[in-house]
């Protein structure tokens, strides 16, 4: 029996109910593929609900503000993913009636839609025959076939693509691609595959020379930087607290916090924020400063790992935001704003009035 009836035969048997496997529409599809990127599916599942109650149509959430967009995404983590939804979203509505792109190659044209999520929506939408790649059929063929090219080298990811597409049922490449990728998800898992009971197991290179463990191989990864966060969480005697737009390119782009300390080692004492403020502070304001965890909070990110801890300041009111930056902003519904997650973290533990 040849490779895609197998897993097809399996998929048939195992897929699990996901809601944009009953529908060739494209927006649903699109959505979850956005949110799924780097996500696993039982954390992606929740938001994809929100978002389609919140914003049934392609027009509906064209027409949402980006923070609410951000809002409802908090949490999801990779917010450029959000950035660019709402901007695909915009553009598919507001240029293209609606209607979106119905090939591999236009789909590729829409901002934050690589190879992998054109691929996905063409076969799934509109049968096209193009192969998906993600993390998990590059496992399940560097597995199968014993392929030890680094998946995220520039060789790998041209061969491995080429592999797939030869490999791709032409007929039903809306069913095979599923399959391939759930297979990956559920039988041929990353730590932990079900070798036991795989109808790949015979004809599996990785299988017959142990090689499960090592497969697929990758190139190191970027030296993880540390970085150490103070938090200022000033509140006025109104509950009122000081809050900030982020700005420039970061993974938290347009996402709110408050004033940040950024610092090069771990601060115990109000005197260590005061040398290292950049956002001018008063001394007077900083020394009222009082650690909320004297433990920092580990917070890691993609190639970044950060130290975070909370200083609340309370004071009578804000007027001295008057001689800051006019980015700051007083607020008593802190938990409207988005945020990132540290954060959210922190507000619901705070328990500041709502």
């Amino acid at each position: 029996m040849k490779f895609h009836n197998k897993l097809i035969d399996w998929y048939l048997v195992n897929a699990r109910d996901l809601p944009w496997r009953k529908t060739q529409d494209p927006y649903p599809i699109w959505l979850s593929e956005i949110m799924l990127q780097q996500t696993r599916i039982s954390q992606g599942l929740p938001y994809f609900f929100k978002f389609i109650e919140e914003f049934p149509t392609v027009f509906h959430l064209a027409n949402a503000s980006e923070d609410q967009v951000l809002k409802l995404w908090q949490g999801l983590g990779y917010y450029s993913r959000a950035r660019n939804l709402h901007s695909t979203a915009k553009h598919v509505a507001y240029n293209l009636n609606g209607i979106f792109p119905s090939t591999y190659k236009e789909l590729k044209t829409l901002k934050g839609v690589g190879d992998y999520t054109a691929s996905a929506i063409a076969s799934f939408c509109y049968r096209e025959p193009v192969a998906v790649v993600d993390g998990n059929v590059y496992r399940v063929l560097s597995r199968f076939f014993g392929i030890d090219t680094p998946i995220n080298s520039t060789e790998g990811i041209k061969e491995f693509k080429t592999l797939a597409q030869k490999l791709l049922d032409k007929k039903q490449p809306h069913i095979y691609n599923q399959a391939i990728m759930e297979f990956g998800a559920l039988q041929c898992s990353p730590k932990s595959p079900d070798c036991n009971s795989c109808p790949l197991q015979a004809n599996c290179v990785a299988f017959q020379q142990d090689l499960i463990q090592s497969l697929p191989r990758k190139l190191k990864k970027t030296k993880v930087q540390e970085k150490f966060y103070n938090y200022l969480v000033i509140v006025d005697s109104k509950e009122n607290v000081l809050i900030e737009k982020r700005t420039g390119n970061g993974i938290w782009k347009n996402l709110y916090q408050f004033p940040l300390i950024e610092s090069p080692k771990d601060c115990n004492l109000p005197k260590d924020l005061i040398s290292f403020d950049e956002n001018k502070i008063s001394q007077e304001i900083l020394q009222k400063a009082s650690l909320y965890n004297e433990e920092p909070i580990k917070h890691v990110l993609s190639h970044r790992k950060l130290w975070v801890k909370f200083w609340v300041i309370k004071i009578e009111n804000l007027n001295f935001i008057e001689n800051l930056s006019k980015s700051f902003i007083m607020t008593n519904q802190i938990d409207t704003f988005a945020v990132p997650v540290v954060i959210e973290k922190f507000i619901d533990t705070y328990g500041f009035s709502k």
